[in-house]
């Protein structure tokens, strides 16, 4: 039987220590956001020829310096620039383009796609709202199917995930658009189903082992689950690896989600049935001094 509770301390000492890496790289580079959250300019370029970046770079400079970030797609054959939000207006970014094709006959616009600041910031408040609302449903769920402290234990577990992450692409400068919510939606769906694996056979184990102690209910119920948790994510992040590896057009999204999920499920041990224990036994001295 593994000694899972017994070691509390060191499991939130090393959660904490990498969250505060984490937020001390968005306290001072911030987060990379994109333009799905403060709003732009995309435009994608098929170059169709050999080509240097800088070279293009000096033309994007010319019209919107310090204002823009470029990047090379299908293996640098194609071109993608974003420019920041009223940076230039429609005929602006039409001159600069124009300039592109000069310089490199071969080239075409793909695609040009605007969003404005305010749909961002729109965005960014409903993503927010989404977020809160499926953890308080989650909560209201997990505390009617088992106990209140099962899911005041799985939302801490939630929020463990979700700060890790955002640390994730805050030290990675991962850009933070669209697929960031997708990815912490599926990460924190991934991680509640793996944590009331663990909490159902927990309850079971407290009708079976009724003289057992809380900490010896949660190494026991863990232990027989980890096999599971284990089987689990690596089938999973088989499949993930995979399309990170021969998919780079979506690595965005599937490199938060190799982390993300390698996280849910260490949550769902480490995390998550530890802070219920300590739930559990807060309770029961309460209840104790109450009865004194």
């Amino acid at each position: 039987m593994l000694k899972i509770v017994e070691k509390t301390k060191l499991w939130f000492a090393m959660s904490l220590f990498i969250i505060v890496i984490g937020m001390g790289f968005m306290v001072t580079k911030g987060l990379n956001l994109g333009i799905d959250f403060k709003g732009g300019t995309v435009l994608e370029i098929k170059m169709n020829q050999a080509f240097v970046k800088a070279d293009v770079d000096k033309i994007i400079d010319k019209h919107a310096k310090d204002q823009y970030l470029s990047k090379t797609l299908d293996e640098g054959k194609d071109l993608e620039i974003t420019v920041k939000t009223d940076a230039l207006t429609a005929d602006q970014i039409a001159i600069m383009v124009k300039e592109i094709k000069t310089q490199f006959k071969s080239s075409e616009l793909i695609s040009e796609n605007t969003i404005g600041a305010s749909v961002g910031s729109e965005l960014k408040t409903k993503a927010i709202a989404g977020l809160i609302i499926a953890m308080l449903c989650m909560l209201v769920y997990i505390g009617i199917r088992f106990e209140f402290k099962f899911g005041v234990a799985a939302i801490v577990s939630l929020v463990h995930d979700i700060l890790i992450m955002v640390g994730v692409y805050a030290i990675f400068r991962v850009q933070v658009n669209a697929t960031f919510i997708a990815a912490i939606l599926t990460i924190v769906g991934y991680s509640i189903n793996d944590t009331i694996v663990i909490f159902d056979r927990i309850r079971e184990n407290q009708k079976n082992m009724r003289k057992a102690s809380i900490e010896e209910i949660t190494n026991t119920s863990v232990t027989q689950t980890m096999a599971r948790s284990i089987n689990t994510v690596a089938t999973t992040l088989f499949t993930i690896i995979a399309v990170y590896v021969f998919v780079p057009a979506i690595r965005e999204l599937s490199f938060p989600l190799i982390i993300g999920i390698l996280v849910g499920c260490y949550s769902s041990i480490f995390i998550a049935s530890p802070v219920w224990v300590l739930l559990k036994k807060r309770n029961s001295k309460a209840t104790s001094k109450a009865r004194a």
